[in-house]
């Protein structure tokens, strides 16, 4: 299909973003310490990054309340970044004090999306955002940039791929952002479509970050990852279980399942990095932190080779089986 089915020991980067994206829209509230020991295990399954938490309003926002907490009591582990996501200048003060590693700066592709979202036209976002990475950049903390509605708006339709890219050059060049991700926030991308803007981006900033975050809410997730692969990215959000999605954006619950994208591209021959065992036991510790199912078919179905046991009375079926055969022709 995507014309390279063996990754050949390829690196693919496998970025965490349940803790935030996916515990942020749950109603049940998630224990501090539940969370911390959710981070803990993600670290151990070996991702690349964790995007933590997040430093928003607990009025907006009540599910991620214990920020400061959480990130200051995780236990880090030498290589593993450990990423905050902030909208604004106070947001930032907050996730350095509690020693994120990288600030993960958002707005939207979409002026309406933007709007509706973030309560700010683009410009205004694009002003507030400056002035968090002008914070960053003395304290020595990274800062990349998450743009919603790259691949399309679910109030706008198509994004044009020049406006994707004029606001990646505008982080990129004046803001001066390490690392950009386009995110699939509502699950509207496509194969040629992912293909096409990633090569426009790589042409022009070939030594910036950068990452995919694709939702899988039309089931489009993993041939997106596998189009992305084919034209260059090596860096991939995903959600352990595979909960998450946007508040904001009705009908787009679900991103790509972590523990589902490691599975088919490690037996693809890609190098991810990550203990798959350890990473489904820590989906599979969800639905008791939740109070409901995920979507993780690994979770339910276990990897490929994770073989069942043979029936109880399978000895005696066979022998029936073997009484039942006819005797060979003389």
């Amino acid at each position: 299909m995507m014309g390279r089915w063996q990754g050949a020991g390829q690196r693919i980067h496998m970025q965490e973003v349940g803790p935030r994206d996916g515990l942020q829209v749950e109603e049940a509230f998630v224990p501090t310490d539940e969370k911390i020991a959710l981070v803990n295990a993600l670290s151990d399954a070996g991702l690349a990054k964790i995007e933590v938490t997040a430093f928003v309003s607990p009025r907006a926002i009540p599910a991620l309340r214990d920020a400061e907490v959480v990130l200051r009591e995780i236990r880090r582990l030498p290589g593993v970044v450990y990423s905050a996501l902030v909208p604004n200048l106070r947001g930032a003060e907050r996730a350095i004090e509690s020693k994120a590693d990288e600030l993960n700066l958002v707005m939207s592709a979409s002026e309406t999306h933007n709007l509706a979202n973030l309560r700010m036209t683009r410009d205004q976002s694009f002003a507030a955002l400056s002035e968090v990475a002008a914070l960053g950049r003395p304290a020595g903390v990274a800062v990349n940039v998450s743009l919603s509605c790259s691949f399309g708006c679910p109030m706008e339709g198509d994004v044009p791929a020049n406006t994707v890219l004029d606001w990646c050059a505008r982080h990129i060049e004046r803001l001066g952002a390490t690392g950009v991700t386009l995110c699939d926030t509502t699950g509207m991308a496509y194969p040629p479509q992912v293909a096409a803007l990633i090569a426009a981006f790589r042409e022009r900033w070939p030594g910036t970050e950068l990452t995919l975050h694709f939702h899988n809410t039309r089931g489009m997730g993993l041939a997106n990852v596998l189009a992305a692969i084919d034209a260059g990215a090596d860096r991939f959000d995903a959600s352990v279980g595979g909960i998450g999605g946007c508040p904001y954006a009705p009908g787009a619950t679900g991103n790509v399942c972590s523990e589902e994208i490691v599975h088919a591209l490690q037996l693809m021959g890609y190098d991810t990095g990550v203990d798959l065992a350890r990473l489904t036991a820590a989906a599979k510790r969800l639905p008791a932190l939740i109070g409901h199912d995920i979507p993780s078919q690994i979770a339910k179905a276990g990897s490929r080779l994770e073989l069942h046991r043979r029936p109880a009375d399978f000895e005696e079926i066979r022998q029936r089986a073997l009484a039942r055969q006819a005797p060979a022709a003389l």
